[in-house]
């Protein structure tokens, strides 16, 4: 079943195009991850949208994801709450929503 996961950000004062400029260069090469998106959300703030085959896929790729991660750490703030500077949520899908 279809999974995807999201991950919020918020970058350091200006380092915002050197994050964007890392996602574009980024490569996510694993098994069952098709695509993947980094979204604008607000002055500095981002969210990632991964899609995988399935949740087995996208718990296999945790380590490579974390390496990408520490490629860009240095670019990101703290987002308080105890969150570090990320804060993912992950799921399968329940619902396909169409035009």
């Amino acid at each position: 079943m279809t999974a995807y996961n999201v991950v919020r950000f918020r970058t350091k004062p200006g380092r915002e195009e050197a994050f964007i400029d890392a996602h574009k260069k980024a490569k996510l090469d694993v098994k069952g991850f098709r695509k993947g998106a980094l979204i604008k959300t607000g002055e500095r703030t981002f969210c990632i949208v991964g899609e995988w085959k399935d949740m087995d896929s996208l718990a296999a790729a945790r380590p490579q994801m974390i390496a990408l991660l520490d490629t860009m750490r240095d670019m990101l703030e703290d987002l308080g709450s105890d969150l570090g500077v990320t804060d993912p949520v992950s799921g399968t899908v329940v619902a396909d929503i169409g035009t």
